[in-house]
């Protein structure tokens, strides 16, 4: 299995629902969603270990993560064994991204990110997405509405994304999101920044992923070296080729 390090089991606790129907008109969502973006809207690089567990199609994942993101475009990450060097090192610049299998010494060139995430893990998002959500700003879409519902949720739409708001101690933070059929929500707040994350996908009516993740390590907003966004030294010295089509058969979602 390429995803070794990630599969040992482990079962995601019962979502909380999103607020459903048309709600009514919130005409101060504006000012809702900037407060509630206040701690993560300018995060621009993040580094942060992720504990992760839950499914991806059929199969169940734990493990951990250690990933480092920069605006724009740029992404690591590092599946963490419980001993030994890293399973899989991604990297990505831009849209697209090399992926090294270090046990196999296989290597895909060149893909795109969110189709390489999602054949990992079920989740199709690249490293700004995975970045804004990692930072607790959900797909970080600028709101043009809001309504707000019975529950005293708030949901703030975009073009492609939907950003909800939620207040405790009489201030606004951000719930969850959607974008697609991925679904964000967050959870355990400390200073103003979510620790855990519940990511749900699907495809045709069925759910391909269910995640939680739990991070801790976080820095933000630090200068990273280029070279954690060069994936040069982690190449081996007989690459073995990979194809995306051959990943996603491997990967938890290939069997489902």
């Amino acid at each position: 299995m390429l995803v070794a390090a990630l599969t040992l089991g482990a079962c995601a606790p019962k979502a909380p629902l999103l607020p459903s129907g048309t709600g009514t008109p919130f005409p101060e969502f504006a000012s809702a969603y900037q407060e509630a973006a206040s701690a993560c809207s300018g995060v621009k690089t993040i580094t942060v270990s992720i504990g992760m567990s839950g499914k991806a199609g059929s199969t169940k994942l734990r493990g951990r993560i250690d990933a480092g993101f920069a605006a724009p475009g740029r992404a690591r990450l590092e599946g963490i064994p419980p001993f030994g060097k890293p399973v899989f090192v991604l990297v990505a610049d831009g849209n697209t991204a090399t992926l090294v299998l270090t046990r196999d010494e296989r290597v895909l060139h060149d893909a795109p990110a969110d189709q390489i995430v999602e054949a990992l893990a079920g989740v199709p998002l690249g490293a700004d997405a995975l970045r804004t959500a990692i930072a607790g700003c959900g797909f970080g879409a600028r709101p043009s509405d809001g309504r707000a519902f019975s529950n005293g949720w708030v949901a703030v739409s975009a073009s492609d994304a939907t950003t909800y708001l939620r207040q405790r101690d009489g201030r606004w933070e951000i719930a969850g999101a959607t974008r697609g059929l991925v679904t964000l929500l967050y959870a355990d707040y400390a200073n103003g920044r979510p620790a855990t994350i519940r990511v749900r996908a699907m495809n045709e009516g069925r759910t391909t992923a269910d995640l939680t993740l739990r991070l801790s390590d976080v820095d933000i907003n630090t200068t990273l070296d280029p070279r954690t966004f060069d994936i040069t030294p982690d190449l081996p010295e007989h690459p073995v080729p990979l194809t995306l089509e051959e990943l996603r058969r491997a990967g938890p979602l290939g069997g489902s």
